[in-house]
This record gives C-alpha cells, sequence and structure tokens, in this order.
C-alpha cells in the first residue's frame, strides 16, 4: 500500500514538473526577461554605476559595457563587499559566502545573496522530484537520505556568513526531509574527512538508505569504508537503495567500480552545482545531458573554448548556442557576478530543450605540442577501453611528458587500478587508438613522429588520497583534474613514493 508520504511527493512532482514545463517552452523570452531583471536590480549598485547599467539597452550594449572577468577580476569588488559595503555588486549584502579554494586566486569568496539562495534549493529538490515524475518510484522518500557534504559550521564577518556552499545549504534541508537526513549534525561538523566518513559508517550501515548523494570518488571511499566493515555489498547492506547522485565530474570512469561495490545496477542523476549559482540537472534518464536553468536569476553567455584567450572571442547568449561545440561557460547573476569566468567548459546535447553536459575545465587540458587534449577526450578514451572488460579504476589523471629520459615525448597517464587489465599493453593501445579517433591534432604528432602512443603508469591502491592528503585537499569536495598541462601531480605521485611498475 502506498504511503502517503509516497502519495504525496508524486502529486507535487506533477506540480513543479509542470512549472517547470513553462519557461523550458519559453527559453529565449525567460533569458531576455531574466537580463532584464538583472540589469534594473543592480543598476543602482557600485558595480552598475561603474559600468553604466542605465545605458544598457541591449545585449550588443551589454557585451560592450561588461568585460569578461575572473575572480581576481572581480576582486577589489568582493573585497568592498567582505568589509560590509552594501550594493556593491548587487542591491544590499550578500547573505553568505561561499568559501572556495581556488588553484590560482587562493581562498575565494562567492557572494550568495537572498535572491540567489532559493535557486539552489529548488534545483536540488526538482532533480528529485523529476526522477519521481519520469519513473514513478517515489517511495524512496521513506527511507533515509545521505548527502555528504562539508561542515554546517558558519562564521561570520561583517554580518555576513562564510562557510562551504554543502554546508551553507545543509541549513535549508525542507523539513518533510530533516528526520529522513542523515548524518547527524555531530557527524557533519568533524573537519576531519575520515574520521568523518568512519562516523557516518557507523551511522548509516544498520539504516534504510535510499538516496546517496556525492561527489563519486568520495562515495567510493565511503562504500569501501561499509564493505570492509560489514563483509557485504551495498545492496546487500541497502535494499531499497536505488539511485546515486552526483555532480562535479564525469561519472562513466567510476561506473564500474560503482556497481561492482554495490553488487546490482542502479539509477544516477546528474546534478551541476557550483558556488556560483545552481545551473542544470538531469530531467530525463532517457537523454544525455542536464537540463540548463534558464529561470533562476542567471543569465548565461557562452565563448567558444578554441577562441577563449583569443583577444576578441566570439561571445554570444543562449539563441546562438550551437550542438556539440565546447564553450566556455560565462556568468551574470543575482548574487553579483558579471561577465564572469566560472572556468568550466561545456557541450549543449540538445537545444529543445537546453541540455548541457561538462566537458572540462577551460585551464585543465594538454597542449604541450598544440593538441589541445580536453577532459572529455581523456575521459572517453578510458571509458571506451574499459568497455567489456573487468577493469576497474579509482583514480586517474593525464599529464605530458615533455623530455623523457629516453624516446620520443608521450602523454602519461596515472592510473590507480582496483582491478589491473590482463594485457596492459593492449589496454593501452586501445586508449590511445580512442584519443587519435577523436582529436585530429594528436593523431597527426603520433603519425608524425612529434610523439609516441600514451604510457600507463600505475598508481599505487590510496595513492590519490596520499596525494590530496599531501597539498591539503583531502575532503567531500574536492576533486583530482583529469588532466594538466604540466607535471606538478605526476610530481607529487614520484615524489612520494606513490607510483609502481606495472
Amino acid at each position: 500500500m502506498m504511503s502517503l508520504k509516497t502519495f504525496l511527493a508524486k502529486i507535487f512532482a506533477q506540480n513543479v514538473y509542470n512549472q517547470v514545463s513553462k519557461w523550458v517552452n519559453q527559453p529565449i523570452e525567460t533569458q531576455d526577461k531574466t537580463f532584464e531583471y538583472l540589469l534594473e536590480n543592480a543598476k543602482n549598485t557600485q558595480f552598475g554605476k561603474d559600468h553604466h547599467f542605465e545605458n544598457i539597452k541591449s545585449y550588443e550594449d551589454f557585451k560592450k559595457a561588461v568585460p569578461i572577468r575572473d575572480y581576481e577580476d572581480l576582486k577589489s569588488y568582493i573585497e568592498s563587499v567582505k568589509e560590509g559595503k552594501p550594493d556593491i555588486l548587487w542591491k544590499g549584502k550578500p547573505t553568505y559566502f561561499a568559501k572556495t579554494s581556488g588553484t590560482t586566486s587562493g581562498t575565494k569568496y562567492i557572494p550568495i545573496t537572498k535572491e540567489s539562495m532559493p535557486y539552489h534549493i529548488s534545483a536540488a529538490r526538482n532533480a528529485l522530484l523529476f526522477y519521481i515524475k519520469n519513473t514513478g518510484k517515489a517511495d524512496f522518500v521513506n527511507g533515509k537520505m545521505i548527502f555528504l557534504q562539508g561542515s554546517p559550521v558558519l562564521d561570520e564577518k561583517n554580518g555576513i556568513k562564510i562557510g562551504r556552499l554543502s554546508g551553507i545549504v545543509a541549513h535549508f534541508v525542507p523539513k518533510y526531509l530533516q528526520k529522513n537526513r542523515l548524518p547527524s549534525y555531530e557527524t557533519n561538523i568533524i573537519e576531519d574527512w575520515e574520521t568523518k566518513v568512519e562516523a557516518i559508517v557507523n551511522e548509516t550501515i544498520d539504516q534504510d538508505m535510499t538516496v546517496i548523494s556525492g561527489i563519486p570518488s568520495w562515495v567510493q571511499m565511503y562504500f569501501e569504508k561499509l564493505t570492509q566493515k560489514s563483509g557485504k555489498k551495498i545492496s546487500e547492506l541497502f535494499p531499497n537503495f536505488n539511485f546515486f547522485i552526483y555532480g562535479g565530474v564525469n561519472f562513466e570512469p567510476y561506473k564500474v567500480k560503482f556497481e561492482n561495490l554495490i553488487g546490482k545496477k542502479i539509477d544516477y542523476v546528474e546534478l551541476y552545482p557550483a558556488s556560483e549559482g545552481f545551473f542544470a540537472f538531469q530531467d530525463t534518464l532517457n537523454e544525455k545531458g542536464m537540463l540548463l536553468q534558464l529561470n533562476s536569476g542567471m543569465f548565461y553567455e557562452f565563448i567558444p573554448a578554441n577562441e577563449f584567450y583569443n583577444e576578441n572571442p566570439t561571445r554570444i547568449s543562449i539563441k546562438e548556442v550551437q550542438l556539440g561545440v565546447n564553450y566556455a561557460l560565462i556568468l551574470n547573476t543575482n548574487a553579483g557576478l558579471w561577465g564572469y569566468n566560472i572556468g568550466d567548459t561545456i557541450e549543449f546535447t540538445s537545444l529543445k530543450p537546453y541540455r548541457i553536459k561538462v566537458t572540462g575545465r577551460i585551464k585543465h587540458f594538454i597542449s604541450a605540442f598544440g593538441e589541445h587534449v580536453i577532459a572529455k577526450e581523456v575521459e572517453n578514451a578510458l571509458h571506451e577501453a574499459m568497455q567489456n572488460t573487468d577493469v576497474l579504476i579509482s583514480e586517474f589523471t593525464v599529464a605530458p611528458q615533455v623530455t623523457p629520459k629516453e624516446g620520443l615525448p608521450y602523454h602519461e597517464w596515472f592510473i590507480e587500478f582496483e582491478k589491473k587489465p590482463e594485457n596492459i599493453d593492449e589496454f593501452a593501445r586501445k586508449m590511445d587508438q580512442s584519443m587519435q579517433t577523436q582529436n585530429i591534432y594528436y593523431r597527426d604528432l603520433i603519425e608524425g613522429n612529434v610523439l609516441r602512443p600514451l604510457v600507463i603508469t600505475s598508481v599505487k591502491k590510496g595513492g590519490f588520497h596520499a596525494y590530496m592528503k599531501s597539498i591539503g585537499k583531502f575532503g567531500g569536495q574536492n576533486k583530482i583534474p583529469q588532466l594538466s598541462d604540466h607535471r606538478k601531480i605526476a610530481e607529487v605521485l614520484e615524489n612520494l613514493g606513490l607510483t609502481e611498475i606495472l
């Protein structure tokens, strides 16, 4: 018999689906209205006055008035906001600063306003409701849910609360989910990640877990500890656990390992949240890509990634995007980010509705020889090589080896295998063939004897966790870059003795 909670969840899901469908069916008009709303509400701010918002009548005017910026370019405004000054980037003062650790800017303080905060919550909620609408499965609302996240303890400065985004969001879990939510507050505030995961294991091992969410590499660690402690597969521990929610990385390289740990096939729902905004969620299990949130107080711009570093790159709105082009994502938000380069690259998988997939980071590529290899390509190559094998991996990263001790330069793949290939040379050959098929520049370099085919270096079990600890980034919201145009990660792995000969 269907529980009242399940029944109500299905009605709620249908209502939200109907509401979302209205703006999905009017995408250009929705973004135009958002554009006007942002300009109107920010015209009397310091930023609005500095950039003459009152004179902007069109998107073309806006592009002339507002240059593309990253965090460093916006920092002087952010510093004024941190001092408690109102009406700097957005009207009033932000409610929160989401604290993030940037690679180039050190700690970043990303504003979250009373206008932007609700969209962080509603998009995550809607992802669950769309799952219910699409599958008819709503019984999970009766079980326990876990969202691996940062500490909800917040600091405060000049009337603005400061913390990790996931810790801030923890304060907004709807009341109807509070009783179902784990871990406890006492466990959530534990700072040391290993201690925290142990505590989460102890709290959840005998519970009816139905929804689990987090960055795959850290949920994988949680699953491994559960299995070690119980001697059981995850599906035996949590028989009603049927779907996993994730974001932040391409899940494909982890999928085989996950299903091995879980012991059965489950559904997967992808999200695209960030401190700067909640941009997209997977609205259907039948199509690739995530529904771009066009009605969330954000006006999006796009720059073809291969033009990004040009002096005058093409800069377009949603109405001009095309399928299959790798774009740098640019934001204008009701939290006060303007012409803001978030650093991610995306690609449209559908234009009706507008769905996207994340293809990597604008700074994460390998082009030591002009090949401009991107994250999507290395992820695809690894996924293709793993198909129809029992190979399992925990983590990987790729770096160029420009000055080898002998022979031609090459791309070096550092892979932490859970289960290694029977024939590593054949595995590497498949990966390299996929790389050549996907990237014509890489193929030309191989055929022209400028590069030799890729080389795999095995990373010891637990090696990537040891690397993250060594740089002070061991924890639930931190991710390993899948590729770099330098050997900084490679050198740490080698210097710490974390690699091994296959």
